[in-house]
C-alpha cells in the first residue's frame, strides 16, 4: 500500500526536530489545496502517514515546513526577516503504490531534502 511519510532532522541541534507544525498542499493547476497538518513528534516525525490507501493520488505536492517558528521556539537567535521562514519542497506523487518518504535535514541557514524509503 502506499504512503507519504516525512521526517525532520535539526542538524543545528543534532537531533530530531519534534514539536515542528508542517502541512501537505496539493497542487491543482496553478491554486494549492490544504490536505492536512501536524506538528512533528519527539522523533521528528507525524504520528501517521501524510497520505495513504484512497488518500494517496497521484499529482503535485507541496509540504510547507515552519522553520523558522521552530528554531525561535528552541531560542536560536534569528535575525528579522530570519533567512528561512518556511521551508516548501514540491515534489511528485507517479505511483500510488509505492512509499514515498520526504525527509527534511535542517538549519536555519541551509536545508536538503531528497526521496528516501
Amino acid at each position: 500500500m502506499g504512503r507519504l511519510t516525512t521526517h525532520v532532522l535539526d542538524t543545528c541541534n543534532g537531533c530530531p526536530a519534534a514539536h515542528l507544525d508542517l502541512q501537505l498542499w496539493r497542487m491543482e493547476g496553478n491554486q494549492a489545496r490544504l490536505l492536512t497538518g501536524c506538528k512533528t513528534n519527539a522523533d521528528g516525525r507525524c504520528d501517521a502517514p501524510l497520505l495513504e490507501g484512497v488518500t494517496m493520488v497521484s499529482g503535485e505536492y507541496q509540504l510547507h515546513f515552519a522553520v523558522g517558528s521552530y528554531f525561535a521556539a528552541r531560542g536560536i537567535a534569528l535575525p528579522d526577516p530570519s533567512f528561512l521562514d518556511d521551508v516548501v519542497v514540491q515534489f511528485g506523487i507517479s505511483n500510488t503504490t509505492e512509499h514515498y518518504h520526504v525527509p527534511l535535514l535542517v538549519s536555519p541557514y541551509g536545508y536538503s531534502t531528497y526521496r528516501g524509503s
